[in-house]
């Protein structure tokens, strides 16, 4: 009997969920993705210390003397992420996400600028666009700044996602994948109702379930990478998934586990069953999340999270940056 982790692997592509390089080497992922959150994280571990220090001093010289310490605060944070980024893709053969700042959700201008400077980034630094999935919340503002950027050549990944009519929009968009996500679903779930799910009927699993066959029965290209999970019995049940991104807490799970894992999720099954067309724009967009108490909740949640890490990162920042320049 071969481990839960190998026989995933057959049928459907393990993204490493982290911002731990370390983690990264252990389970060897084609792809890896990155958060504010998972970024503070891993900032403030010793062995990263090297990194957060090195992105400090180039933002000072970029800035120079007199420039504020917000300000070098604030350009280190920008290029933070790339830092990692570009750490990241020495280990692995695929792809890295990079989130923009997710103060920036509801304005689609904005995003497309803060997308445009992260690619120009990486490409100073000789990766191709190829290999960067630029990460933007599932808002309507979001999608669309996402639909211009990928008729430009740059490649996205539409997360907070928690509603089929945010995956029906990105697929129409023409979004390269989606991150629903479905811990926190299922976190909603259990809060209102007080109940436990089994995994096959975790809420979390039934959504991504739902967005997963309805992009294969309608031939969207857009590929489905569930996220944010509770325990192994979730992925056990998303089986088949295009991709999956996981924490190393769990992969080391399924690594550990032998068991055998049947496949769950299959585009051939998906391209024969009855599923209704849903039309989704602006005003049908707003009507389901306004309809969508969950994903209505967990959008504005997941925001607001997403900004208290940067602004908490940003404070991180301005403090070391006074222990480096006071040394």
């Amino acid at each position: 009997m071969t481990t839960l982790l190998e026989q995933l692997r057959k049928f459907t592509i393990v993204v490493a969920d982290t911002g731990d390089i370390q983690a990264i080497e252990t389970f060897t992922p084609r792809d890896a993705t990155t958060n504010p959150s998972l970024i503070t994280a891993a900032a403030q571990m010793p062995q990263y210390q090297g990194i957060v220090d090195d992105t400090l001093k180039q933002a000072r010289t970029k800035l120079g003397k007199n420039a504020s310490a917000s300000d070098v605060a604030t350009l280190a944070f920008d290029r933070l992420a790339i830092s990692f980024g570009l750490k990241i893709l020495e280990i692995i053969p695929g792809r890295v996400s990079t989130e923009v700042d997710a103060r920036l959700s509801y304005d689609t201008k904005a995003t497309i600028e803060k997308a445009h400077y992260l690619i120009s980034e990486y490409e100073a630094n000789g990766v191709s666009r190829d290999r960067i999935l630029i990460k933007i919340a599932s808002t309507w503002e979001g999608i669309k700044a996402a639909e211009v950027l990928e008729k430009e050549g740059i490649h996205c990944n539409l997360t907070l996602l928690f509603g089929i009519h945010q995956a029906i929009a990105c697929a129409e968009a023409g979004i390269t994948l989606i991150s629903p996500f479905v811990g926190r679903i299922l976190d909603w779930y259990t809060k209102e109702t007080g109940k436990e799910y089994a995994p096959a009927e975790d809420p979390g699993v039934l959504s991504v379930t739902q967005i997963y066959n309805y992009y294969k029965k309608f031939g969207y290209k857009t590929e489905v990478m569930g996220a944010s999970f509770r325990n192994i019995g979730e992925i056990y049940e998303l089986a088949g998934c295009d991709l999956l991104t996981i924490s190393p807490k769990l992969l080391e799970q399924l690594q550990l586990t032998e068991a055998e894992l049947p496949r769950k999720l299959d585009p051939e099954v998906a391209a024969k069953m009855k599923i209704e067309k849903i039309f989704v724009d602006r005003a049908n967009f707003d009507k389901m999340h306004q309809k969508n108490k969950m994903a209505f909740d967990k959008l504005d949640e997941g925001i607001k999270g997403f900004t208290k890490a940067l602004e908490t990162l940003e404070e991180l920042l301005k403090t070391r940056l006074a222990s480096l320049e006071g040394e």
